[in-house]
């Protein structure tokens, strides 16, 4: 597939829940696929509605065949039922998120995979396989990956049909577990989206969540070798968002190590780096890491066992860290907590079952000490950091970033096998 020098965000016919089959919106939603990431979660999830999304981002059978065939077969039943019925027309979408001090919105659409989008993390081949198989077999995007772009913040283009739009009555109007207002708006009138095309087309993209996404809408477009430009599988399901007018929210990706008990990991760094232990409940242990200068850390056994990694020794960084990178990627504290920390210090094998990766720090702690294993608690990185490497063309560490807030999965679907009609 050729590159295009800009943005084309596609309208298409939405797949949405018909609202008098289910018994609320809330109930049918799920957090993104890789968020879910427990086993009772998804059972929390299934036990809330018979027709909840995480039946077809997530089901479960003894072998992946099974597992994807499963989903398509879920997803053809849903829409013969009724349950899942498609929009009249094409269109893009305006999704709008709110909550606390939280808004942002932006466009759902099918964004041409020729366009200029930025990954700032590599994808693990087997997820993407996985993920193709089962999209592949459902011959539909069930979320839409988060991308940001950059206008220049005048409310003019894109911008401006979004406010317009929202002006609106929506068409759909949910709240979900996690206090977050959902509402979704269908743009359908040739003008706005001329409006929109024309804004997108001067425009790059930078991923902010859904590489193993990204990377397989590709995939499944290679795959379909005389499926031409101008096909659905040219294009993937998206919400795009201006950070120039709603800025994301990053957060950091802490580490659970399972099988590093906290007195080895703190004996292990003794002469790499300053350990120093931190009196007090995790959320001062947090403080007092965005506080610490240059590469820092926090190693955590327990509830009430934390520890400041930091100062790590000048010459192990200059041995462990790879010189052909830009500076920014090599003080990174996930390239030093890769590079320098797991791989040289504690030397764990980049596999599941010795990493694992948690969104919120409680979560972490509370998963290393049932294991009798070390948490190690990370600071974000900021947006123009992972947007300056992108453009440079420098992937970070494997779950560097947490960037937010995600979208809700459930509340528009896209079919490819019947988006001509």
């Amino acid at each position: 597939m050729t590159s295009s020098d800009g943005l084309r965000l596609l309208p298409f016919r939405g797949l949405r829940y018909a609202p008098d089959r289910v018994s609320s919106l809330t109930a049918v939603t799920s957090p993104p696929y890789d968020v879910v990431v427990r086993p009772d979660e998804v059972r929390e999830l299934e036990t809330s509605d018979p027709y909840n999304i995480v039946r077809l981002i997530l089901p479960h059978a003894p072998d992946p065949a099974t597992r994807h065939r499963q989903a398509a077969d879920t997803l053809r039943r849903w829409r013969e039922e009724g349950i899942l019925t498609p929009d009249p027309e094409p269109a893009l979408y305006v999704y709008e998120q709110r909550g606390g001090d939280v808004l942002q919105r932006g466009l759902i659409g099918a964004l041409r995979l020729d366009g200029p989008v930025l990954p700032h993390e590599g994808v693990i081949p087997e997820v993407v396989a996985d993920r193709a198989a089962l999209m592949g077999a459902a011959a539909a995007n069930f979320e839409p990956l988060l991308l940001s772009y950059r206008s220049d913040g005048t409310g003019n283009g894109a911008a401006a049909v979004i406010e317009r739009t929202a002006q609106h009555a929506p068409l759909l109007a949910t709240t979900t577990e996690d206090g977050i207002a959902h509402r979704l708006w269908a743009v359908t009138d040739p003008a706005e989206l001329a409006v929109v095309d024309a804004d997108l087309a001067h425009r790059q993209a930078l991923i902010a969540d859904g590489h193993h996404r990204w990377a397989t809408y590709r995939r499944l477009y290679e795959q379909r070798p005389d499926a031409g430009p101008d096909s659905p599988w040219a294009s993937g399901l998206v919400l795009l968002v201006d950070t120039a007018r709603y800025p994301l929210q990053v957060r950091a990706i802490h580490r659970v190590l399972p099988h590093l008990p906290p007195a080895k990991a703190l004996a292990d760094v003794t002469g790499a780096f300053r350990a120093r232990r931190l009196p007090g409940e995790l959320s001062a242990a947090l403080e007092a890491l965005e506080q610490t200068p240059g590469a820092a850390f926090v190693l955590a056994g327990g509830p009430d066992s934390f520890h400041l990694l930091d100062r790590p020794d000048p010459g192990l960084l200059d041995r462990a860290i790879r010189a052909d990178r830009p500076e920014a990627w090599r003080q990174l504290d996930a390239t030093v907590l890769h590079s320098v920390l797991l791989d040289e210090v504690w030397r764990i094998p980049d596999h599941p079952s010795d990493i694992g990766y948690l969104h919120h720090a409680e979560a972490a702690v509370a998963q290393a000490a049932r294991h009798g294993g070390s948490a190690v608690l990370m600071r974000a990185t900021s947006e123009e950091t992972v947007r300056q490497l992108a453009q440079q063309g420098v992937t970070m560490p494997r779950k560097s970033t947490s960037f937010g807030p995600k979208p809700a999965t459930g509340l528009v679907l896209r079919t490819l096998d019947d988006e001509r009609d």
